[in-house]
Order: structure tokens, then C-alpha cells, then sequence
């Protein structure tokens, strides 16, 4: 009976210190949203934006070639790595930027999920430009409608599983810049499009015919953020080797080469 007390208390012991660091590593979402932001401009453009970028590094998966451990990755930042391509960021980043980086790598590791296999890129642009009729919203380059988000550089600045979520449930995460407003004039006009820009004093956006307006903000009577977003999920309209390849020429977006 002892040795099953023992245990018990032993097994008990174990869980709450797991808990506690569980929590330890819990970073509250607006760490982890500054954590991306800081990502993206200082790190993706060579690590990419699934981190993978580099020979023998995957930091979406939490794979280091020089660290053992998250608080050797912050000493990495700071310092870099000499005769290499990795700078040092501690002129440019803060300590809590630093953390707020390794929070968005924890978070990262976390969500590195994907319910696709790897797709073709080429099959996918094919899918984009006709089943998928992505062009009547995005646009790629010089090709496509500037309702939407132009996706010319998406693949550098998103992740897959990110863009794979987009794409079957377009509710889930709206960034702000490509939520839609709903705006009705003292004259009783409504506008509805995508934010462009805005200030203290004016308001622009483009609406779906690719109209842009420019007003002030004292003109209206009502200006108000559109909960869901127009783009259609593509859960049931493309099977999973479509959905794959879609995917793949997301990623494959980065500005660089001709698509």
C-alpha cells in the first residue's frame, strides 16, 4: 500500500512540475503576435517563413543545429554566429523582442500540423488560375483583380499550415489590413471594401469594383469592421491532392521568381 502512496505522490509531483512548465512556456497571444511580426521582418528572409530555409535548421519544428535549448537560440540572436550568415541582432532587437522571437518559435513548434502531402506548384497555379477562380479576387504580379490580397510575395511572409487554414476556413484569423468596412455617409451612401489605410482623420479602401475612396471620418454616420471574410472556404470544393497543390503554389509565391 506504501509503495502504491509512493507512487501516487511521485506520479502527482511529476504532473504539477509539468504543468508549471507548461505554463512557463505559455505565451499570452500578444507576445506571440509581436514575436511574428519581428519574425517575419528580421528572420524569414532567410530562415522563410516555416523556418526551414536553412540547411539543417527547422525552427517551426524546434530543430537547431547550434542549440540545445531556447535560451541558446536567444544567445544565437544576440550574438550570431561568426563566418556565417547569421548576424547579430543586439543592436537591433531589445531582450524582450528577443523573447517575444522565441515565443513565436515555441508557438511555431506547437501548430506545425498539415493535414496535406506535398503538393506540385505548377498543377496548383493551374487550380488558382481556374478552379479555384483566385484571380477574381488576388493578384499575382500583374495578373488578377486588387480586391483582394495581393499574394505575390505570400509565400515569404506566411506559413504553409497558415495558408493551408486560409483556404478551408477563411474565418479563423482575418489580419487587419485585409478586413473588409462597412461605411455609410451622413448622405446615406454605403461603401463596403477592403481597408487600405487609415488615420485619425480619413479612411481609405477599394471596394469589389476596384474603386478606391478616401474619406473623412466626420462624414460618416456609421464605420464599422465586417465580422466574416468574403473569401469562400475551399473545404469542399477541392479534394485533397488539389488542395495539396493549391497550397504548394501558395508557398511558392515569393516575389523572386517568375510563377
Amino acid at each position: 500500500m506504501r509503495a502504491v502512496k509512493l507512487c501516487t505522490s511521485v506520479l502527482a509531483g511529476f504532473l504539477a512540475v509539468n504543468a508549471l512548465s507548461a505554463r512557463q512556456q505559455t505565451a499570452p497571444p500578444s507576445e506571440v503576435d509581436e514575436g511574428r511580426e519581428l519574425f517575419i521582418g528580421n528572420c524569414a528572409v532567410c530562415h522563410g517563413p516555416d523556418g526551414d530555409s536553412v540547411p539543417g535548421v527547422d525552427l517551426g519544428h524546434g530543430k537547431f543545429k547550434r542549440a540545445s535549448s531556447y535560451d541558446n537560440v536567444i544567445e544565437i540572436i544576440r550574438d550570431g554566429v561568426p563566418r556565417t550568415a547569421m548576424p547579430a541582432f543586439s543592436k537591433e532587437l531589445s531582450e524582450l523582442e528577443m523573447r517575444a522571437i522565441i515565443a513565436y518559435l515555441r508557438f511555431m513548434a506547437a501548430t506545425a500540423y498539415s493535414t496535406s502531402a506535398p503538393g506540385d506548384p505548377v498543377r496548383g497555379k493551374a487550380i488558382f488560375e481556374s478552379k479555384g477562380a483566385c484571380l477574381n479576387c488576388h493578384r499575382v504580379k500583374d495578373k488578377g483583380s486588387r480586391l483582394g490580397p495581393d499574394l505575390t510575395e505570400i509565400g515569404a511572409v506566411r506559413r504553409m499550415i497558415e495558408l493551408e487554414r486560409s483556404l478551408l476556413e477563411p474565418n479563423a484569423e482575418i489580419l487587419l489590413q485585409n478586413r473588409l468596412v462597412r461605411l455609410v455617409t451622413r448622405d446615406g451612401v454605403t461603401i463596403t471594401g477592403r481597408l487600405l489605410n487609415q488615420d485619425t482623420f480619413t479612411v481609405q479602401l477599394i471596394d469589389s469594383r476596384e474603386r478606391l475612396h478616401s474619406l473623412q471620418k466626420s462624414s460618416l454616420n456609421e464605420y464599422a469592421f465586417i465580422d466574416k471574410s468574403p473569401m469562400p472556404t475551399y473545404r469542399d470544393k477541392l479534394n485533397p491532392p488539389e488542395l495539396a497543390d493549391l497550397v504548394s503554389y501558395l508557398v511558392s509565391l515569393k516575389g523572386i521568381v517568375s510563377q
